[in-house]
Formats: structure tokens, sequence, C-alpha cells
């Protein structure tokens, strides 16, 4: 089954994002069939790193995320990197649009350190999650149910939430995502 139809939104900030956790979703999805469309804070290049130090590749967004909403979409993923996260976490924008996603059960995907937003915007209370094993304790804190897994998919409180834990992970937290859209990885 083909993801042709699918419109997924890949949220990002314009430096800092973990390569792997950006590339390697995007690249599934479009493999699937989606249509993903990668919004970053400014209308800028996106630099993305390895391992949190070393710099990879420039990617061109496709848009601002300022003025997007949720609708049109199926799907938004937010890939870690320990500056993406801490800035897209704080964004007034970021948290609207994601909360958006969450409140019209759309699918919300986050790995590595991109659950930070998810603490943000409210939406981990009562959920089972994984992340990068340092913000742990604020997933709990906020309210959600911390495990050690390569991915998590969680569909209580009407939205699927898929989460995981590291760049390692990327390519199994691809193939939930496309799974989760219909699709087969």
């Amino acid at each position: 089954m083909s993801l042709d139809g699918k419109r997924v939104l890949v949220l990002t900030t314009n430096y800092g994002t973990e390569q792997d956790e950006l590339k390697k979703p995007m690249a599934a999805l479009r493999r699937a069939g989606a249509r993903v469309t990668l919004a970053a804070r400014k209308a800028e290049p996106v630099h993305t790193l390895v391992s949190d130090r070393r710099p990879g590749e420039v990617v061109r967004p496709d848009v601002t995320y300022g003025a997007l909403s949720a609708e049109g979409f199926d799907a938004v993923v937010v890939p870690g990197g320990t500056v993406n996260a801490d800035r897209l976490r704080v964004d007034p924008a970021a948290q609207r649009l994601l909360s958006a996603f969450a409140k019209t059960g759309k699918t919300v995907a986050a790995i590595c350190h991109g659950p930070w937003l998810l603490v943000e915007c409210g939406l981990v209370p009562g959920k089972e999650v994984t992340s990068y094993p340092s913000i742990r304790t604020d997933l709990v804190n906020a309210g959600g149910t911390w495990v050690d897994r390569e991915v998590v998919v969680d569909t209580s409180g009407g939205f699927r939430l898929i989460t995981s834990r590291r760049p390692a992970d990327a390519e199994s937290f691809s193939r939930a995502i496309v799974e989760a859209l219909g699709g087969e990885p």
C-alpha cells in the first residue's frame, strides 16, 4: 500500500537538527509515496549536525512554519538534535502547530530530544513514550511513562504518538511512521 495522497510536515529550526533524524524519515516517507514538506523557523538553510557535534548536511526548507496550520497534513515529524529541540520547545509558533496536530487527532512523531516539544505542549500525560535517555526525567515529570525501546507507538488520548530514542533508531522510527499512515515500509 502506498502513501500517495498523504502529506507529512517535518518541523525543524535552522540549526542543530540531527542529520539522520531529519533525512532518514523524509527519505522513507518519500519512498513510500508521501508528500513531505520541510518547515523551518526561517526561510534559510537548515544546518544539520552529526552526533550534536560535527557539521552535517545543509538542507533547504520548503516553507517557514510560522503561518502553517495542521490542516491538509496527515502527520508531523519532530527530529531531534539537542540544539534544535531546545529551540523548538520554546517557540510559540512550533508549540501552536504541534498542539494543533494532536488536537485534530493526527499522527505526531518525535525522536531523540524532539519530545521536549511534546512536554511544552502538554501532550505527554498518560502516554507511553521513549526518547534520548537524558530527557527521561522531563517526560516522566510531564506525566508520561518512559520506556527504553527503539520505537513506541501510543494511540491513547485521541492522537497517535510515535517516539524513538536516537539516530541509530531512525530507520525503525521511519518505518513506524510509514506503517501508521497506512503504507508498507
